[in-house]
């Protein structure tokens, strides 16, 4: 049905000056990323692009500048450190619309790197447990190569290509990589506490990893009907699913179905999406897309920041002027619950870091992005309670947001406010 060669065979199609486009988060292809990377002797200029990955990244080597150069559409912990190196760049994109610059050439792709299941008897593989813009990619890059991992799902959806879409084959047996739920502290378990009561039954609820959306998802287990529609999930959301609390049944678009365009959790998840077709797959011009989100009565988008300041304003992709990670799904899901029947948009995090700086602030850090403006807040909530910004002056939202931050900072941050705005 199809033919594999070598990774190093494989990877010989980049030439010096390509852009390559690496499929994301849990699918990065490891096999193939570790043979165009020991190739960089005779690479030079080549441009590699991706969102958050997971596993190794060694084209990231700031030694290896001269032969990569990496563009992040999302800023992942294993290339943080190109944009402070000079061998890495950040391009700001609405998830939504990431598959855009693959479909109108503003990145005109060379090779498309992706990973994908064995396929079936009728050579049909499926690209797992993500799609975001690797199908974008696959359509316009030149070159397509494809790691054939039999440990990887195969997800119902439309992240399914045949085998005639696919130059090349590598075949593999790697682990995905995995994440485990980690224990939420009491500060995150209140934040969940109050998110959750935010929730209504038949909401349809976007989240993503962490440590929050799992403390949330922990207190749902009384819910009724609620659906799945969200960027990203993990394991949080399986036992909910087992025990009919997320079921899909009172969603506006894909009832029955929870959607998502990747996923990231341990082996238990991986195994729980595989040919399983409550999960449905598709790429993030059709999850994050606002008039798609917002069909689905109740929708509830629960995102956080890095900081937040008294008039509202939402900074999550920077801390000052370094950037830090991107601007994702955050405004695609927060403008689409905003625009749903009953809708709630909500920003969720801890009152200060874990040194004790307050994510309340009077104003933004000098160069810090907003990603997400005052006008498309409703609930900030923090472990102190819930500000209910939306319809609200800038008064009574400094008023709302001084009460939930943390008691010590309360007082200054009030005082730096109205100092600023006399000044």
């Amino acid at each position: 049905m199809y033919k594999s060669v070598s990774a190093e065979e494989a990877v010989k199609v980049i030439k010096s000056n390509s852009s390559v486009y690496i499929q994301a988060a849990a699918a990065a292809p490891q096999a193939l990323i570790k043979a165009m990377t020991a190739r960089h002797e005779e690479l030079r200029n080549v441009m590699v692009c991706h969102l958050h990955t997971e596993g190794e990244a060694p084209y990231a080597n700031p030694e290896l500048k001269d032969s990569f150069h990496v563009n992040s559409f999302f800023i992942g912990k294993n290339v943080r450190h190109t944009l402070k190196a000079g061998n890495g760049s950040y391009t700001p994109i609405f998830l939504s619309e990431l598959p855009l610059l693959f479909k109108r050439n503003i990145i005109d792709l060379d090779v498309a790197l992706i990973h994908v299941s064995v396929p079936d008897k009728h050579g049909y593989c499926s690209l797992g447990v993500s799609v975001e813009a690797t199908l974008a990619a696959i359509d316009n890059a030149k070159h397509v190569i494809a790691q054939v991992n039999r440990n990887m799902p195969r997800t119902h959806g439309a992240g399914i290509i045949h085998v005639s879409e696919v130059d090349l084959f590598v075949e593999s047996n790697d682990d995905l990589p995995t994440h485990d739920i980690v224990a939420p502290t009491a500060i995150e378990s209140k934040i969940g506490d109050y998110v959750a009561g935010l929730i209504e039954d038949r909401s349809t609820l976007q989240m993503g990893i962490g440590s929050i959306p799992n403390a949330v998802l922990t207190r749902l287990t009384n819910h009724k009907d609620l659906g799945l529609h969200t960027e990203m999930f993990s394991d949080g959301v399986i036992d909910l699913i087992l025990k009919d609390v997320i079921n899909g049944n009172y969603k506006g678009i894909n009832r029955g179905r929870a959607l998502s365009t990747f996923l990231i959790g341990s082996k238990r998840l991986y195994d729980y999406v595989d040919d399983n077709p409550f999960v449905e797959m598709r790429a993030s011009n059709y999850t994050n897309d606002v008039s798609i989100i917002k069909q689905n009565p109740k929708m509830v988008a629960i995102n956080s920041a890095i900081e937040v300041d008294v008039t509202g304003q939402v900074c999550a992709d920077s801390i000052g002027a370094h950037m830090y990670s991107g601007v994702g799904g955050q405004v695609d899901f927060i403008r689409g619950a905003s625009l749903s029947e009953g809708g709630k948009a909500i920003i969720a995090l801890p009152s200060t870091t874990k040194s004790g700086v307050s994510k309340i602030v009077p104003y933004l850090k000098p160069g810090a992005g907003v990603i997400t403006t005052r006008s498309h807040v409703h609930y900030v909530v923090t472990e102190y309670g819930i500000a209910n910004l939306y319809g609200k002056t800038i008064k009574e939202r400094v008023k709302g947001l001084v009460n939930i931050a943390h008691p010590d900072h309360r007082e200054t941050i009030d005082r730096q406010y109205f100092d600023l705005i006399k000044g």
